[in-house]
């Protein structure tokens, strides 16, 4: 019969293995979010670990970058499905974008595109993201929340531009890209006069996705 005693050594380990995978990413973040071209030694400085204990979980820094994008890319994924379950259309489509903004998920991912190859998952998961976040476009619109010419590109420049606003203090960081988003929401929300210009094309911006050479 096994001892009982004998599994609680291994669910510590996990345990700090996944301590030490949590402190490593946040470290990644930070380094790459200051510099995307700094060496993943920085990262090891950063996070206070050996490199050879980060060697253990990333093949290197290609490796790494793919994590930290497709993380944000999860989370983009879960505030959207978590704001398809709103029942008021344009309380769905604000709510997803405020999850998003809190969450900081384009800070990085502008960053780094074109640092890495993406994998097809990512491929898989960035059309689910895409298709969700045009169906609460749609569902905005359809209600006559939303006004026409708005398209979900769009929604992606309005996310990227919340993103830019940052300053030393994370609480002002937050309070301030809050008010921008509610400043952009009441400009959503008007539906005259007409926006400037054509809209931003689907796969317009995919060309920062594409590695030099």
């Amino acid at each position: 019969m096994p001892n009982p005693t004998d599994t609680p050594p291994l669910a510590g380990r996990r345990a700090q293995a996944a301590r030490n995978d949590a402190v490593i990413l946040e470290a990644a973040r930070a380094v790459f979010l200051a510099d995307p071209k700094a060496p993943i030694a920085a990262v090891a400085e950063r996070a206070g670990v050996g490199i050879s204990a980060l060697y253990r979980r990333y093949a290197g820094k290609e490796d790494l970058l793919r994590r930290l994008c497709h993380d944000g890319l999860r989370r983009f994924i879960e505030a959207a499905e978590e704001a398809a379950g709103d029942p008021d259309d344009w309380s769905a489509f604000a709510g997803f974008l405020e999850r998003v903004v809190d969450a900081d998920v384009h800070s990085l991912t502008v960053h780094l595109a074109g640092t890495f190859t993406p994998t097809p998952e990512m491929g898989r998961d960035a059309a689910r993201a895409n298709e969700l976040t045009a169906a609460l476009v749609e569902r905005a619109r359809r209600a006559g929340r939303l006004r026409p010419d708005v398209v979900v590109q769009d929604v992606g420049l309005l996310l990227e531009g919340c993103a830019a606003i940052r300053v030393p203090d994370p609480e002002r960081t937050r309070q301030l890209r809050r008010r921008q988003l509610a400043l952009l929401l009441a400009g959503l929300a008007v539906t005259d006069p007409p926006l400037p210009g054509p809209p931003p094309a689907a796969g317009e911006f995919d060309w920062r996705w594409r590695r030099p050479g």
